[in-house]
């Protein structure tokens, strides 16, 4: 099988792992206008508690469910009890805030797990590969790209098809629209924060079995995650789609033709983006 044709396949694998990190960011953008510089300590905490609840020897499939779950009512929380205090501050503040509970989860992870990574193992109906012919492939990288094109189905279904996603929409427009016609912004608020904290723990879920789970991905994450947003357009969903899959297949096929400036690659192609878009490929002016 053709070498580039792999990575292409490999980098829509990736893109569907940033698109699941980036999406909540995005959405919270859009309706809260709140840039949370603590989304990637979601996908950290999503990576730690599966590792956990493996080591602990329950099913990744149960940590698949339970993880989301968990870290989704942790952000709801959070929202309530935090950055709903904040919202009416300056921006710089919005900085400070998020940046230090970023900082705080990574060191209580450090406190709990240490400073070295540890690996999850694939669960065991998809260890080995597929093999079509000439196609050969890794079973549990076929998994991720079905199960997040189905998630992404799901979340499009809600943001389209749902009261939610219709209360989310509006608000993105005018929050205070919104209110006059008798919805519970606060409760959106909390609702769409424990939303894009699940769908980022869920990213951390599914990423550990192939990069395992270290106490600095959250940083790591985050920074895909803003370039992901950017590319894509601040607030779009379908831009967020596209922005993810684009930087994953940047990334991965620059690593074969430059393995050293494959992430060099996705800030060079966010420039390039920009210089073209300067609101992003689906964003819209405000």
């Amino acid at each position: 099988m053709n070498i580039y044709l792999l990575q292409v396949i490999n980098g829509i694998g990736i893109g569907m792992l940033y698109f699941l990190l980036a999406v909540g960011l995005s959405i919270v953008f859009g309706l809260l206008r709140f840039v949370n510089f603590a989304h990637g300590a979601f996908y950290l905490i999503g990576a730690y508690f599966c590792y956990q609840m493996t080591r602990w020897g329950m099913s990744f499939w149960l940590a698949l469910v339970v993880v989301p779950l968990v870290v989704g009512a942790i952000g709801w929380a959070t929202e309530k009890l935090v950055l709903r205090h904040v919202y009416a501050s300056d921006h710089e503040f919005h900085i400070l805030v998020t940046v230090g509970l970023a900082l705080a989860v990574q060191e209580l992870v450090i406190l709990q797990w240490g400073p070295l990574g540890d690996s999850v193992a694939v669960p065991d109906a998809l260890q080995g590969v597929v093999m079509w012919g000439s196609f050969i492939y890794p079973k549990y990288r076929l998994f991720v790209i079905g199960f997040t094109s189905v998630l992404a189905v799901l979340l499009w279904w809600v943001l389209e098809g749902t009261r939610l996603g219709s209360a989310v929409r509006a608000g993105s427009e005018s929050t205070e629209m919104v209110s006059l016609l008798g919805i519970n912004v606060l409760r959106i608020f909390s609702l769409v924060f424990g939303l894009g904290a699940a769908t980022a723990a869920l990213a951390g879920v599914l990423a550990s079995p192939i990069r395992g789970a270290e106490p600095f991905m959250g940083i790591e994450a985050l920074a895909v995650a803003f370039v992901v947003v950017v590319v894509g357009g601040l607030g779009s969903f379908s831009g967020a789609l596209l922005g993810g899959l684009m930087i994953g297949i940047v990334q991965s096929v620059m690593s074969t033709l430059w393995p050293e400036g494959a992430r060099l690659m996705i800030y060079v192609a966010m420039a390039a983006v920009l210089l073209l878009r300067p609101h992003g490929l689906l964003g819209r002016k405000e």
